[in-house]
Parts: structure tokens; sequence; C-alpha cells
């Protein structure tokens, strides 16, 4: 087998810029080691993905996901983003820590199963575009492509914790409306005043659901506008709520219960990216307790809640140093990560043998 560096693979990686809607040429990357391993693969768009050599379509089949984009660099940066540099046991750049080095590592973790003959899962690994965004053309293109999926690890940085839930995310733009009139006057209808109103029970509302891995549902405002002079009563005030909803509730069912709550005009931007995780009784939750790995809900939001199956987010890497100025990840996570994998794969597929 050709060796594979994850160090020197992420540096490479680290060197190509690859921004949301821009992942061409990371994508091209990808497509030269898979060639080097002599790895038949698939590319949909910005999207490259492969099957294990031996795929049987009757055995269960387990995704290895991580994403090739990254946002764009913060101005705090000093640092060269594009120039990876270790120092001090840290490789730093942009991407780095999220999640070039889950993609790496999950690379790494396929090429090492790829031409076993009796796999008891098949593997299918994708490196997919536009996760930094959300945006059409990455998972929630690539997955109706790809083979039936019943399980996926998706790489993300989580301390090679597993992440065996995530919130969903809905963006409300919402809208109070009042009525125009001088200020000196006492008439009109103050649209602010009316936000207001709204606003306090978006901050006092408590969902009754509570989930042991994701905690209650989040609304939080975050941004807010109105008003075009100081001697007018404003006609209508802008607000928008950022809502990160548990486990216990679809995006419609929580989008529902704000309508029926407030009096302003409330648009969901998207409902498509409702919360995700793994049943009560999955294997994952066995393999985690037997290999000694924390679980818990992550509050951040991935290309899981894109993926119609049951699914788990794990990676190297730390989300407290994602999209921060001089991004890095330690060169002993990477080490870490693919023996970690390799073990969560191999334990998973005892547990199906004998389930």
């Amino acid at each position: 087998m050709i060796p594979f560096n994850p160090v020197e693979v992420l540096k490479k990686l680290i060197s190509i810029r690859s921004l949301s809607k821009e992942e061409g040429a990371a994508r091209d990357f990808m497509e030269s080691i898979f060639k080097k391993h002599e790895i038949d693969f698939t590319i949909d768009l910005n999207n490259i993905w492969a099957k294990n050599k031996h795929f049987d379509s009757t055995k269960y089949t387990i995704l290895l996901n991580s994403h090739l984009d990254t946002v764009k660099p913060n101005k705090g940066y000093t640092k060269d983003p594009f120039n990876p540099q270790v120092e001090e046991g840290k490789l730093y750049g942009l991407g780095s820590n999220d999640a070039g080095g889950a993609l790496v590592t999950l690379l790494g973790t396929f090429i090492h199963f790829y031409f076993e003959k009796d796999l008891p899962f098949n593997l299918v690994f994708a490196a997919s575009a536009e996760e930094e965004i959300s945006g059409k053309n990455g998972m929630e293109f690539l997955f109706p492509r790809l083979p039936e999926v019943d399980f996926a690890i998706v790489g993300e940085p989580t301390l090679l914790n597993i992440a065996i839930a995530e919130k969903g995310l809905m963006v409300l733009d919402c809208k109070s409306i009042g009525k125009s009139a001088h200020a000196a006057r006492n008439d009109g209808v103050n649209a602010i005043y009316e936000a207001i109103k709204d606003i306090n029970w978006f901050s006092t509302y408590v969902f009754p659901e509570k989930s042991e891995e994701t905690g209650t549902v989040n609304m939080t405002v975050t941004l807010i506008k109105s008003g075009s002079q100081h001697n007018v009563v404003p006609a209508e005030c802008d607000f928008v709520v950022d809502v990160r909803v548990n486990d216990k509730y679809t995006n419609n069912e929580v989008l529902n219960i704000i309508k029926s709550n407030v009096n302003c005009e409330v648009n969901a931007r998207s409902t498509r990216l409702n919360s995700s995780g793994v049943s009560c009784t999955h294997l994952i939750r066995e393999v985690a307790e037997k290999l000694n790995i924390k679980t818990y809900g992550s509050p951040t939001l991935s290309d899981q809640s894109l993926m119609p199956c049951e699914s788990i987010k794990m990676g190297p890497g730390d989300s407290a140093r994602s999209h921060t100025a001089d991004e890095f990840i330690y060169i002993d996570e990477l080490e870490q990560a693919i023996p970690k994998y390799i073990a969560v794969l191999t334990q998973l597929g005892e547990e199906l043998m004998v389930s």
C-alpha cells in the first residue's frame, strides 16, 4: 500500500484556495490522491466521492464525509492563511481545523479499508462543497447521487469525541408593522415598540421539550433595523432571529409555534436544516461506550442536517478554533485521528455482525 501522510496532505490542501463555491482546485487535488492510490472515483460539480473496491449493495453502507470549502480568512490573521506553517506542534493555516484535519484523516481511513475484500460494511467517502454556506450544490446536491447510505460519520472538529446529536437551524426574517406619524405628536403606532413585544417573547419563551443531548431550543435576536429620521414614528421594524432547534422538534414544528405566539410577520429563509443524530438504540452508542469515547450533543451545524440517514459528527481539532484568526490544528491530533476512526469502524463492524 502506498503510504499516506495526513500532515503533508493537509499542508498541500491549506495552500489551495478553497472558499465556498471555489472548491475546484481542492477537488482536483483530491482527484490526484485517488489516482495515486488507484481508487475509482466520481466527480459531481465541486464534490468528489468514491466507494470501497469490493462494494456490495447487500451490505450496510457507511458514509465518511467532510467538506472541501473554507470560510474567508478574517482580518485578524497575522500569518498567511494559505501558507501552512508548523510551530510548536501546531499546523497553522485556513481550514486546518475546520475541517481539513477531519477531511484528510477520513480519507486516510478510507484508503486503509479500500482494498479489503471481506468488510462487514461498505464505505463511501465524499469530499463535499459549500458546507460553510449550507449551499445547494454541496451535500444537498450530492447525497441523492450516492449509493444508499445507512449511517454517516461527518468529519468536523470534535476533539475526536462523538457528537451523537446536532441542533438544526432556522434564520427568521421578522417584520413588525406600525403607522408612521410626526414624532412631536402623540399619533401613529411605533413599529419599534411593537417589535419589542415580540422580541421579549423570543427572549423569554421556553419550549417544553428538552433533549438530553442537545438541550433546549434557543432563539436569539441578532439584527434589528428601523426608522428613517429622528422626527418620524417608524412604520416598520425589521429584525432577524437565529433559532437553534433541538432533536425533539422539526424546524416546521418550531416555526408554527413561533407564528402562533407573535404578532409580527415571520418568514423562514429555509426550514431544510433540521436537527440530526442517532436513535437511542443505534450501535454507535455501544461502540463509543466500549472504546471509552465521550459522546455529546453539538450546538453547531454541519452537513448532517442535509442527510436523511442517521449520523454522527467526529474529527480531530476543536470547534472553538474554527473561523478564528491564525487557525491551527495540533499535529498529534492528526496522528491520533486515523487510528481512532479505524477503531470505531472496526468495532462497529463487529457489532453489525452480531446484531
